[in-house]
């Protein structure tokens, strides 16, 4: 592949059909994961336990990334959503034990909600292809 060019992977959402976007982007040296939640197909996993959606969040951006041949220490940057505060800990917990190592730039912020009631927690990767 070369630097300009563009490539795309579709992952286990049940919106990127329906909305018309992809899981990942890979752009020059970026690859970018799209907000990712727990679902696969119509499953949630996790359902009301915010440390297990994020793992399960996370492991559907890492596939992703997989995807182009990259693993955890390519990320660059997460970005966590939460629909409430009180799961910060558990998320950051999570978070932790995925990217202690790396220690990617990272965002956390909570939001009013996602578009399932059931969703806890949507994650969002960056990862370096250098």
């Amino acid at each position: 592949m070369t630097s300009g060019a563009v490539r795309r992977v579709q992952g286990a959402s049940p919106w990127e059909e329906s909305f018309g976007f992809a899981r990942a982007v890979a752009a020059g040296d970026r690859v970018l994961v799209a907000g990712t939640t727990s679902f696969r197909g119509s499953v949630l996993y996790g359902e009301g336990d915010p440390y297990e959606q994020a793992k399960a969040a996370f492991t559907g951006a890492l596939e992703a990334i997989a995807e182009f041949g990259l693993g955890p220490e390519s990320v660059i940057r997460t970005r966590m959503y939460l629909s409430h505060a009180r799961d910060v800990d558990e998320v950051g917990r999570a978070h932790k034990e995925l990217f202690d190592r790396v220690r990617p730039a990272s965002t956390l912020v909570v939001v009013e909600g996602f578009v399932d009631p059931r969703i806890l927690v949507e994650v969002e990767l960056e990862a370096f292809r250098g």
